[in-house]
């Protein structure tokens, strides 16, 4: 508010987007600044698509009883859209660097009207390699702007960054790790990695489970694991860097809405996600780095709510579950079920393994009878040959068709 660079330090889900969308906003109303084409005033750099889209919805909901025009930009989809909404002006841009400095190189855009840099999830932005784009960016803006910079972590290297970018920055830290995971109830739960997917459907079918995320670290685990709770019957969707942008932006409105009460993701969205509701997060598989894990288990307890986080451990990931409980200071209890009792095998099913179904979705059918292998083999149909019945007659047409007899030639005597 007093013009002043700022350096802040807070964990996911601690109101970071109101802490600078609104000052930012009410400073560009108070002016009465207006953007030109193709020149934003106020540019705001996000790590992931999810994430800038977002932030983009939260600027135009604080914003909607104002003249602020908002825009947002990110690789992925049709860059068109982009270029016609970036033509009729935009005071406040949220972008991701790979496609500001593509549309900018193309000259469809132009850094040098911008007054207010913000970079959200810094130590995401440094994690994905960014730091090359994010400094020509900065070389492309007027020196005399007010910068922005929010970090879940203070590394090294997020330092560097703030040193290169800020001036004399105001430093505001919220304690991060345990106002993160204070309103989350967690648990381990040890499990082989084989019976990992049927540990998953025994939690997902308890009753207080109603929107839940699953984590996993790799994007081909998390195809695996939608596609057998699909085939389980459970109502599911994934999310990862493999798919298209609109089959993510799908994924998460399906999600949102209700039609999928399940999102398998992998760390692309553990941050940016900010949905309401989602009482639940289950690590299938441990991520690779510790902090990740407070960024995934924040995506439930939102704005004061309570959540629940669960964690499959296997034998490989011991050491990764010491590092976890090491960073957040406090042992995760065990889960306090059977599981290697109550679990089915998977040519089995029990009633606790039957999926819930979806609130929303209509109410199963009956269920049909198994049918014995015996049966079917009875119920087999004979082959038959051609033009035969099942009855094993010749057909009528065919049985009234009699072979023609070839007449003797007639010798002639007289002659």
């Amino acid at each position: 508010m007093q013009g002043r660079d700022l350096l802040g330090i807070a964990q996911t889900g601690t109101g970071k987007t109101a802490a600078f969308a609104l000052p930012m906003l009410n400073a560009i109303q108070d002016k009465g600044l207006r953007a030109a084409k193709k020149r934003p005033l106020a540019l705001i750099l996000a790590p992931t698509r999810e994430l800038a889209s977002q932030i983009f919805e939260d600027i135009r909901q604080y914003g909607q009883e104002t003249s602020i025009r908002s825009t947002c930009i990110f690789g992925g989809a049709n860059q068109n859209p982009q270029i016609r909404r970036l033509e009729k002006g935009a005071e406040i841009l949220v972008a991701t660097p790979g496609r500001l400095m593509d549309l900018e190189a193309q000259g469809f855009l132009s850094l040098s009207a911008v007054q207010y840099l913000v970079l959200d999830e810094a130590d995401r932005l440094l994690d994905m390699g960014f730091i090359g784009d994010i400094r020509k960016i900065a070389a492309m803006l007027p020196s005399n702007r007010q910068t922005a910079l929010f970090s879940a972590t203070m590394s090294k290297e997020v330092r560097a960054l703030s040193a290169f970018l800020l001036d004399q920055p105001q430093q505001v830290s919220v304690t991060p790790k345990q106002v993160a995971v204070a309103k989350i109830t967690q648990h381990k739960l040890a499990v082989p990695t084989a019976k990992k997917q049927e540990a998953l459907h025994q939690l997902l079918n308890r009753d207080a489970v109603r929107k839940v995320i699953v984590f996993t670290r790799t994007k081909h685990a998390s195809e695996r694991v939608t596609k057998k709770l699909l085939k389980a019957g459970f109502s599911a969707s994934a999310i990862n860097g493999n798919k298209s942008q609109n089959a993510r932006t799908r994924a998460l409105e399906r999600f949102k809405q209700g039609s999928d009460w399940i999102l398998v993701a992998t760390d692309v969205a553990a941050r940016g996600i900010d949905i309401r509701g989602i009482s639940h997060v289950i690590n299938f598989e441990l991520p690779q780095e510790p902090e990740n894990y407070v960024h995934r288990i924040g995506r439930t307890a939102r704005a004061g709510e309570n959540g629940v986080a669960w964690s499959l451990v296997d034998e490989t990931e011991t050491k990764r579950l010491k590092d976890i409980e090491r960073l957040i200071k406090n042992p995760i209890p065990p889960l306090s079920i059977d599981l290697k009792n109550s679990l089915p095998s998977e040519d089995q099913s029990t009633p606790e393994s039957a999926p819930r179904q979806n609130q929303s979705a209509p109410a199963p059918g009956p269920a049909k009878k198994d049918r014995g292998t015996d049966e079917r083999k009875r119920r087999r149909p004979r082959r038959r040959k051609p033009n035969q019945s099942p009855s094993g007659q010749l057909k009528k047409a065919d049985a009234k068709r009699k072979p023609r007899r070839r007449k003797p030639k007639k010798v002639n005597q007289g002659a």
